[in-house]
């Protein structure tokens, strides 16, 4: 169910607004890490009250890509890593899921993912298309100043150290003959050559 309101949500906006302008990819060049299990559990919807409308849930429970990296933002510091659990291509949308674990220290997701210190969402967040030398942002719900990220919200999320977030982040689809992008994250850097499924 909220995968569905997650997919008509994305399919508005970027219908409202059309295809995302590209930009020139800056550098990369990152290492792609080894897989690893991401340490996230299932609940049922019968047993858990609804979660809000800002986190998606966790559709594979094994990472296809990984990275860890020394993070600090707002005055928090430490090691966090992230599993992607997810890159699926969906119509004219493509779907990211992914978790993020503080290793050590604190983790500030709260502001840490968006464009500004008060952007509480993964707004920043980016696929690069290699091939065709695009950069994808996350889709919005519209084109104003008040148009919002088809995104997660990460008010108040500043992880301890064990403590684990799932997020997600809808973004047009690249052409058909792209299987594999680089991912961008602030803080963490870019996980290269993810496939798309």
């Amino acid at each position: 169910m909220r995968k569905t309101i997650a997919l008509a949500v994305a399919a508005v906006a970027l219908a409202g607004c059309g295809a995302l302008p590209g930009q020139q990819a800056g550098g990369g060049g990152e290492e792609k890490q080894p897989q690893t299990v991401a340490e996230t559990t299932a609940t049922t919807a019968t047993t858990e009250p609804p979660a809000p409308a800002e986190q998606a849930p966790s559709q594979e429970t094994r990472a296809i890509a990984s990275r860890q990296a020394d993070v600090s933002g707002g005055g928090q510091h430490g090691k966090a890593r992230v599993d992607i659990l997810g890159l699926k291509r969906q119509g004219r949308t493509l779907s990211l899921n992914w978790a993020i674990t503080a290793l050590d220290g604190k983790v500030n997701v709260h502001n840490g993912l968006g464009t500004a210190p008060l952007d509480f969402t993964v707004s920043a967040v980016s696929l690069i298309d290699p091939v065709n030398a695009k950069r994808y942002r996350v889709a919005r719900n519209g084109t104003g100043q008040d148009a919002r990220c088809v995104c997660s919200g990460t008010q108040g999320q500043f992880l301890e150290k064990g403590q684990t977030s799932t997020l997600y982040a809808v973004f047009a689809a690249p052409p058909a003959d792209v299987t594999k992008i680089n991912i961008e994250m602030p803080m963490i850097g870019v996980l290269t050559d993810v496939p798309i499924s």
